[in-house]
């Protein structure tokens, strides 16, 4: 007899260990219902909830895995999970890591050039949603098999609400010598430099076969990369001899940006940009259909808000992470405020600010609003919903949520267009403080 099948969930055949770390082991695994290849995550629950940092690492890496879903990007199909283990089911790449074709030598440039076009690709996508990769080494760019190229592990990621106070990136991390100097300076970083800088080692290795800062004291290679000390070898094309140059610069401010990057003759040879993928259905697929239902479902619509119990409130002006982020997009949440004035005076004034900034607002079921973009952004139209609850007589909450478009623009949106145009009717904002020191002896506000 054979040995029994492993099913997971009715869904899932395990099979061969692919491999293992401190808390996982991945195995291969196949979709029953279309026979399709997936890599399954396996995380022993009991031993990472010992290790809170380790725990933060997975729940951050899955969140941010569900936000970059892009052709240059492994895929995260579902997560799952039993009260002992978490199962991260992901895209199947056949075709092993960059690095093993690599290690063979050099590549031809036409082949260097498409997989710096596919990673720059894929990286411009990230930090269009506000992550920042912090990893890029030929190690974790997987080939599949049709020879393009996937960004994996996500694991050091950064979100852009992670910055400090003052805009920027602090943890060190990442592999030495794939480092940005300013990293390694510790004062504060700029994660899309970085990662940029990352790019130009990978582009220097594709074509050279030999990474750019080699020394054999780790100290003395940091030096060499504080400073931008390398050589580029004779065979480089004046071309890319040219982008490395503008890639590998120790000044983060003078290094190239990915718009300059995209418009250089070399990298634009035969480059065609990939379209991303949402992970939620779209929402503009169903625009029409609402349109159509628009006046019907406000005559249906309750003649007060939904009550909102301070549970959801205190959830609502939360910034932290809880178990959800997990299984959910977070920043889905969007921005929260509380207000003073009647659900009815709210919405008027926020239809009034988004056409104000060249939105097309509609009246939604209930106390809802949907806010839809006139131009196009770097990930299509800014879909925008707002909603208002009830938590007492005389106050409400309203939250705004993004449902499509680009991250960064939803942030300025509500930072700096939305909030400044609703200061009059704004009590608190999410995440300022409704209390101050005097407050506490009674003489602040009062929920």
């Amino acid at each position: 007899m054979g040995e029994e099948k492993k099913i997971l969930m009715s869904k899932y055949e395990i099979g061969r260990l692919l491999g293992k770390g401190t808390f996982a082991k991945v195995f291969h695994g196949i979709h029953l219902a279309t026979n399709q290849s997936v890599a399954i995550k396996v995380i022993k629950k009991d031993e990472v909830i010992k290790d809170e940092k380790m725990m933060e690492q997975i729940k951050r890496e899955i969140s941010i895995m569900r936000l970059v879903r892009h052709p240059n990007i492994v895929e995260l199909k579902e997560v799952m999970a039993t009260k002992s283990k978490i199962y991260v089911v992901m895209e199947y790449v056949r075709g092993g890591a960059l690095f093993s074709k690599v290690a063979r030598g050099r590549l031809k440039e036409d082949a260097a050039r498409r997989y710096f076009q596919q990673l720059i690709s894929a990286v411009d996508f990230c930090h269009s949603r506000g992550v920042y990769h912090r990893d890029l080494k030929p190690e974790n760019l997987l080939i599949d098999e049709n020879g393009d190229l996937k960004i994996s592990d996500f694991g050091l990621s950064a979100l852009y609400e992670h910055r400090s106070n003052d805009g920027l990136l602090h943890t060190q991390c990442g592999t030495p010598a794939y480092i940005a100097p300013e990293v390694l300076r510790m004062k504060g970083y700029d994660g899309a430099k970085a990662d940029l800088w990352s790019c130009g080692v990978v582009l220097y290795v594709l074509l050279a076969g030999f990474l750019p800062f080699v020394d054999e004291s780790l100290m003395a290679m940091c030096r060499k990369i504080s400073r931008a000390d390398y050589e580029i070898p004779q065979w480089f094309s004046s071309e890319s001899k040219r982008l490395v140059s503008k890639l590998l610069v120790a000044d983060p401010g003078k290094r190239i940006s990915i718009p300059r990057i995209m418009r250089v003759s070399w990298f634009r040879k035969g480059f065609k940009r990939a379209s991303a993928f949402s992970m939620e259905e779209s929402m503009f697929e169903r625009f029409d259909e609402e349109e159509k239902f628009m006046h019907e479902t406000i005559k249906k619509s309750p003649s007060s808000p939904a009550i909102l119990n301070a549970f959801q409130l205190i959830s609502s002006m939360s910034t932290g992470f809880d178990l959800s982020s997990m299984f959910e997009d977070q920043r889905k949440k969007g921005s929260t405020f509380t207000s003073r004035c009647s659900a009815k005076v709210i919405l008027r004034k926020i239809e009034m600010v988004g056409e104000k900034f060249g939105f097309k607002v509609a009246r939604l079921k209930g106390f809802k609003l949907r806010l839809l973009g006139s131009t196009e952004g770097r990930k299509g139209r800014l879909y925008v919903t707002t909603e208002v609850f009830k938590v007492a007589p005389e106050v409400t909450v309203v939250e705004f949520s993004k449902f499509s478009g680009d991250t960064l623009e939803y942030i300025k949106f509500c930072e700096e267009d939305i909030r400044p145009a609703l200061k009059d009717i704004i009590w608190t904002w999410q995440g300022d403080c409704v209390f101050d020191s005097k407050d506490q002896n009674g003489g602040g506000k009062d929920l």
